[in-house]
């Protein structure tokens, strides 16, 4: 086998937050509202949790894993094919009424520029795999949060560190030394996000864009000079 085989691909890297970024929604507050909606659990329990997990993640003080297993206790309640079930009404329904159209704009002139697309959320991999084929990316190409299956069934548990804030960073570092494994580093890195808890991960990025950022990022893009673009609906 020849030397050249083994040499590098100089890339090019865009990776997308998904919540009020790609989508004009968060899906992960959306997907408890879906099951609230259908009585598929306790309304009052369900819906006074998930508001006050919203409002921590909005204040920056959320306990990612506490949030996350919460989610999946749910999960854990329900065969994997009737979950698929209900994961794809909830996609039709909730999300594909509200993708971006400047959002799918961007994502696809980077597709057509031949750089890799990853979409990198804090939300659950349940969720963020089945949402990001909506956009064309592979579930190689999604950084979420891990949650456990075991003997087909999710167990309540992660298996890993949260996507969330510097976990982002955390989860990028795992994929991008897979890459490298196999022979692919990126010459330049670009960013999206709308999210203060994202600062870690648009400072990584050679270019930053601050997509319909709330009131903390927009005023640090300011301060550093970073993109900020409206791409609400």
């Amino acid at each position: 086998m020849q030397a050249t085989q083994f040499q590098n691909a100089q890339k090019e890297l865009a990776l997308f937050d998904l919540d009020h970024t790609l989508l004009d929604v968060d899906s992960d507050y959306l997907w408890g509202e879906y099951i609230v909606k259908h009585n598929l659990v306790d309304e009052a329990e369900y819906r006074t949790a998930n508001q006050k997990f919203y409002q921590d993640y909005i204040e920056g003080t959320l306990d990612a894993t506490e949030y996350n297993e919460f989610v999946a206790q749910f999960l854990s309640s329900l065969p994997l094919d009737r979950l698929d079930e209900l994961r794809e009404d909830y996609i039709k329904s909730e999300i594909e009424p509200h993708i971006r159209p400047k959002a799918m704009e961007v994502l696809c002139q980077h597709i057509e520029q031949g750089h890799d697309v990853v979409i990198i959320s804090a939300t659950n991999d349940f969720v963020v795999s089945a949402i990001a084929k909506r956009f064309g990316i592979a579930k190689a190409n999604v950084l979420a949060t891990p949650l456990e299956i075991k003997n087909e069934r999710y167990t309540g548990k992660l298996t890993d560190k949260p996507n969330f804030q510097a976990g982002k960073i955390y989860h990028l570092d795992k994929w991008l030394n897979k890459q490298q494994v196999a022979g692919i580093t990126f010459e330049k890195t670009y960013a999206y996000s709308d999210s203060k808890n994202d600062i870690p991960l648009l400072e990584w990025a050679d270019v930053a864009v601050c997509v319909s950022p709330d009131e903390a990022l927009h005023a640090h893009a300011l301060a550093h000079r970073w993109a900020v673009e409206d791409w609400s609906l």
